[in-house]
């Protein structure tokens, strides 16, 4: 059984996501802000990583930093869901810290993150 981390702060978001892949038969672990993300991520090393950027107490180019100095951490996959203008800043960290896919959360659907999930585990 496959097990994805889900670190999103708003929980509508979070929920429908959790939903989605709890019915495909993932394993889920969630976090609401990115202290608990590095924290999930480090102690249960999920197969995937549902990142958003805009977080509480730690931001999610901090968690991509940190997981990529990890043994385990600097491969797995990471899908960075935002809503936020990538570019600047933004885009050379998610460029250096090699998530797989960035997707804007406004012109993505839940159906398309979860093929896009799947098509990485594969």
């Amino acid at each position: 059984m496959k097990k994805v981390l889900i670190i999103e702060d708003d929980s509508v978001l979070l929920n429908m996501y959790q939903d989605k892949f709890a019915l495909a038969s993932f394993t889920v672990i969630t976090a609401n802000d990115g202290e608990k993300g590095l924290t999930m991520a480090l102690s249960h090393q999920p197969d995937l990583i549902l990142l958003d950027l805009a977080l509480p107490k730690i931001k999610g180019t901090e968690i991509m930093k940190q997981l990529r100095v990890n043994d385990w951490g600097k491969n797995v996959p990471i899908i960075v869901l935002t809503n936020l203008n990538v570019d600047g800043k933004i885009l050379e960290a998610i460029t250096k810290y090699g998530p797989v896919y960035c997707l804007l959360k406004a012109n993505t659907t839940p159906e398309e993150v979860f093929a896009k999930a799947q098509e990485i585990l594969k």
